[in-house]
């Protein structure tokens, strides 16, 4: 997937439904069915999974990743991100 391949999702106050592999072989943005699947090579222990998936989707959105926010899922492979 290309940097910026999401870029028509980054407005402000939007929120954004992603699907988590962690420990994958490598890092990617994927958007399958409208599904979008983020796999990290980080494992998820103390949230190493989930500072790598925000990394990896504010490169693909285009923006810094101090403006996404995870509203639900810090536990789960399912997660939910707020653009602010």
């Amino acid at each position: 997937m290309s940097k910026n391949s999401l870029a028509d999702l980054a407005v402000t106050g939007t929120t954004i439904a992603v699907r988590v592999t962690p420990k994958a072989r490598a890092n990617k943005v994927v958007v399958e069915s409208g599904v979008i699947k983020i796999g990290v090579t980080e494992p998820p222990a103390q949230g190493q999974a989930n500072g790598a998936v925000t990394v990896l989707l504010a490169e693909a959105l285009g923006v810094a990743k101090s403006r996404l926010t995870l509203v639900r899922g810090q536990k789960s492979r399912d997660k939910v991100f707020r653009l602010d």
